[in-house]
């Protein structure tokens, strides 16, 4: 055990009976895609990026499965960035609405930073957060304060940038660095 996962609050070190955080793998982009759109959200990507995400990326991606049946009830995916292999880029969290409200979101978050941190020695979180998103900016500022982090933010995209119409601006928020 690492001394930031030691420093982590007791209740993050445990899951829920019942629940487990794996590995995805490619049975589960289905389930991801689903939890996804139910989210109502998330921007929903295609089902066939949900299935090569858990292909390509499962490595720094991660699912809580319930042991009932093994099916993913969230999941966070994650990249290491091409030009910053010490940073993980969080792309999407997200909880199915029945097993909301027990810190889940908080426990995938920190799992699987644990786990990039010890294989890929990661140093550093990023994301992007709409404006007004307050259960993702709650999510993410949690997680820097349990972790010791700074947040910077600053507009990654701004509306006029996105093709597909309105679009509220990309705020990235960058944590770290992490506490050793």
């Amino acid at each position: 055990m690492t001394a930031a996962q030691a420093d982590l609050q007791p209740e993050f070190l445990e899951m829920p009976d019942g629940l487990r955080i794996d590995r995805p793998d490619v049975a589960d982009g289905a389930a991801l895609w689903r939890i996804a759109k139910n989210s109502r959200t998330l921007d929903l990507n295609s089902s066939y990026s949900y299935l090569l995400w858990c292909r390509d990326f499962a490595d720094t991606t991660a699912v809580v499965r319930a042991e009932s049946d093994g099916q993913p009830v969230g999941f966070v995916t994650a990249y290491l960035r091409p030009d910053r292999p010490r940073t993980l880029l969080v792309w999407q969290v997200a909880v199915d609405a029945s097993h909301r409200g027990q810190g889940l979101a908080a426990r995938l978050l920190d799992g699987l930073t644990a786990r990039v941190v010890q294989q890929h020695g990661v140093t550093g979180v990023e994301t992007t957060i709409t404006p007004g998103n307050t259960a993702s900016e709650r999510l993410f500022l949690s997680y820097a304060r349990r972790h010791g982090a700074a947040v910077d933010r600053e507009v990654l995209f701004e509306t006029r940038q996105f093709p597909d119409g309105p679009h509220d601006p990309e705020v990235l928020y960058r944590i770290g660095p992490l506490a050793a």
